[in-house]
C-alpha cells in the first residue's frame, strides 16, 4: 500500500502530472488577480506537508475532488430538489446532485440520500427538522383538518409551533464524546429541544447500554441520537435502536467521523448505522476523504421531509461542492477505499498500543475505531499545554475534552488523535508507533508554567532542544510518505 495508491486512487504518474499542470495554471489565473491568496495557497500545501497531521476531523481530499469545486457549477441558483427547483436552466445540477446521492445511496445501502447540506451542523438541522415535521407537524396538521401550514388559522399555528418547540432530544453528553449539535445548550439544537444527555460508565468510559436504556425509559424523548466527536470505541446500534423503540423514539446516527469505516466496511453488522436508524447524517469530509459538506441518509418514511431541507433549513444549493461529493463518494466506492478504511483502523490501534506501552494513560484503556484521546494530566499538563507544545514540535492535534474534565471545554485535560489523514498519506503501523513515541517525549519534555495567580492553565515551558529534535525526527516521517506526490507547484 502506497501513499500514491491513497492520494491518487488508482491512479499513476500521469495523473500527477496533470493534476500539477492544472493547478499551477488555476495558481497563475488567481495570482493576475490577488496574489497573496495564490501564496497563502502554496504555502497551506507546503505546510500541510510539513506537518504531521492528526487531527481525527481533518483529512486530504483528492485532487480530482478538489478541482471539481473549482468550477461555475458555483455560479448556478438551485433552490429545490432534482427535477424541482425553483430556478429555470438547472438541468446539471439536477444530474449532479442525482449522481452525488446515487453513490450515497450504492455506498451506504441506504434508500434515500439527500446530497444539499452545506455542513455537518446543516445535515443534522435537516434531520432534526424532517423528524419533527414527520412526527409532529404532520400530525398536527390532520388534528386541524389541514393539508399546509399556510392553511392554519393563526390560533392553529401558534398551537402547531408550541408542540414543535416542546419535544424532548437525547444524545450522548459531551465530555463522554459527544457532539456540540446533540443537544448542548450553547448550539442552535440545545435551543430547539428539551434536551438531555447519557454518558459513559464511569470506570471503564465505555457506554452502558443498560444505563441508557434506563435514561430514555424516564425522558422518553421523540428522537435518540447516536454517534460521537471523541469517543474511541464502536458503538452497537442494534441495542441503540432497540433502546429507541422502546419507547417510541426517532433513531437518528450522527456517523460523521466514522463514515468512511462504514463505507469501508470496517463497521459491519450491528455496528453499521444504516441499517438500524431511522435518519443518519454525515459529513464528506473526515475519514470519508472529500470535500467539506454534509449528507442525510434515511428511510422512506422520512425521506419526504428530508427531501424538503432547501428551503426549510438550507439555502441555496452549492452545487460545485456536491459535484465534488460526487467524485468523493465514486472514489469511496472503488476497492481501494476498503483497504484504506482497515488501515485507519489497524494504524488507530498501533497508535494506541504505542502511547500504552510507554506508560500514557488513555480514555478506555486504547480504541477500536479511528481515534485515540490521551489523557495528559499524567503528564501534570492540560490539554491546552500539550496541544500547543505538540504544535510547536510539528504535530498538530486539537485538545478534548474527557469524561468528568477538571479543566473544562476551553483547557481541557486531553488531547484527541485520528489516523485517517497520516494514513492517506501512506503511514503504516510501525509510523504510528513511532509518532506515539515522537508525541511522549514532546510532553514529557513540557512543564506547566506560573501565572499570575498560580499555575497556569496555558503557559508552559519546552526544554531546550525537544522542539527541533522531535521536527527533525517528523521530517523523516513525512518524507518517506509524501503528501500529494508528484505534484508539483
Amino acid at each position: 500500500m502506497t501513499a500514491e495508491s491513497l492520494t491518487t486512487p488508482g491512479q499513476g504518474a500521469e495523473y500527477a502530472d496533470t493534476a500539477s499542470e492544472a493547478y499551477r495554471a488555476a495558481l497563475r489565473v488567481i495570482e493576475s488577480v490577488e496574489p497573496r491568496i495564490a501564496e497563502a495557497t502554496r504555502k497551506e500545501l507546503d505546510d500541510q506537508r510539513h506537518s504531521l497531521k492528526l487531527i481525527a476531523s481533518e483529512n486530504y481530499a483528492s485532487p480530482a475532488a478538489l478541482l471539481t469545486m473549482g468550477t461555475w457549477f458555483s455560479d448556478k441558483y438551485a433552490e429545490g430538489t432534482i427535477g424541482h427547483r425553483f430556478y429555470a436552466a438547472c438541468q446539471n445540477v439536477d444530474t449532479v446532485e442525482a449522481l452525488a446521492a446515487e453513490h450515497a445511496r450504492e455506498l451506504f445501502g441506504a434508500p434515500y440520500a439527500y446530497a444539499q447540506p452545506h455542513s455537518g451542523i446543516d445535515a443534522n438541522l435537516v434531520a432534526y427538522w424532517a423528524i419533527l415535521a414527520t412526527r409532529v407537524e404532520t400530525p398536527g396538521l390532520a388534528e386541524f383538518g389541514a393539508k399546509h401550514i399556510n392553511d392554519l388559522s393563526e390560533a392553529d399555528w401558534e398551537a402547531l409551533r408550541a408542540k414543535l418547540g416542546n419535544q424532548r432530544l437525547m444524545g450522548m453528553s459531551l465530555d463522554t464524546g459527544g457532539h456540540l449539535t446533540h443537544g448542548f445548550r450553547p448550539n442552535i439544537s440545545g435551543k430547539m429541544f428539551h434536551q438531555r444527555q447519557y454518558g459513559t460508565n464511569p470506570q471503564t468510559g465505555f457506554i452502558d447500554y443498560d444505563a441508557v436504556a434506563a435514561a430514555v425509559r424516564e425522558f422518553k424523548p421523540l428522537i435518540l441520537v447516536a454517534g460521537y466527536s471523541a469517543y474511541p470505541r464502536r458503538v452497537n446500534f442494534a441495542k441503540m435502536r432497540e433502546i429507541a423503540d422502546e419507547v417510541g423514539a426517532t433513531f437518528m446516527v450522527d456517523m460523521a467521523h466514522f463514515a468512511g469505516l462504514v463505507a469501508g466496511k470496517v463497521f459491519t453488522g450491528d455496528e453499521d448505522p444504516v441499517p438500524h436508524a431511522h435518519v443518519v447524517t454525515t459529513t464528506t469530509h473526515k475519514s470519508l476523504r472529500g470535500p467539506r459538506g454534509g449528507l442525510v441518509l434515511a428511510t422512506e418514511e422520512y425521506a419526504p421531509a428530508v427531501d424538503k431541507g432547501c428551503p426549510m433549513v438550507l439555502g441555496g444549493p452549492l452545487s460545485h461542492v456536491m459535484a465534488a461529493k460526487a467524485v468523493a463518494l465514486a472514489e469511496a466506492r472503488r476497492p481501494e477505499f476498503r483497504t484504506y478504511a482497515q488501515a485507519v483502523a489497524d494504524n488507530a490501534q498501533s497508535l494506541a498500543d504505542g502511547f500504552v506501552k510507554r506508560d500514557a494513560a488513555l480514555v478506555t484503556g486504547g480504541t477500536d475505531n479511528h481515534l485515540v484521546l490521551l489523557d495528559v494530566t499524567s503528564f501534570g499538563l492540560t490539554g491546552r499545554q500539550a496541544e500547543s507544545a505538540l504544535l510547536d514540535s510539528g504535530i498538530v492535534t486539537n485538545r478534548n475534552a474527557i469524561p468528568a474534565d477538571p479543566n473544562g471545554a476551553w483547557y481541557t485535560s486531553g488531547i484527541r488523535f485520528g489516523t485517517p489523514a497520516l494514513t492517506t498519506r501512506g503511514f503504516g503501523a510501525d509510523d504510528f508507533d513511532r509518532v506515539a513515541e515522537l508525541v511522549v517525549e514532546v510532553l514529557k519534555n513540557t512543564q506547566p508554567a506560573a501565572g499570575p495567580n498560580g499555575p497556569s492553565k496555558a503557559k508552559y515551558t519546552l526544554a531546550d532542544g525537544t522542539a527541533d529534535r522531535v521536527r527533525s525526527a517528523a521530517a523523516e516521517l513525512l518524507e518517506a510518505n509524501p503528501l500529494y506526490p508528484g505534484l508539483t507547484l
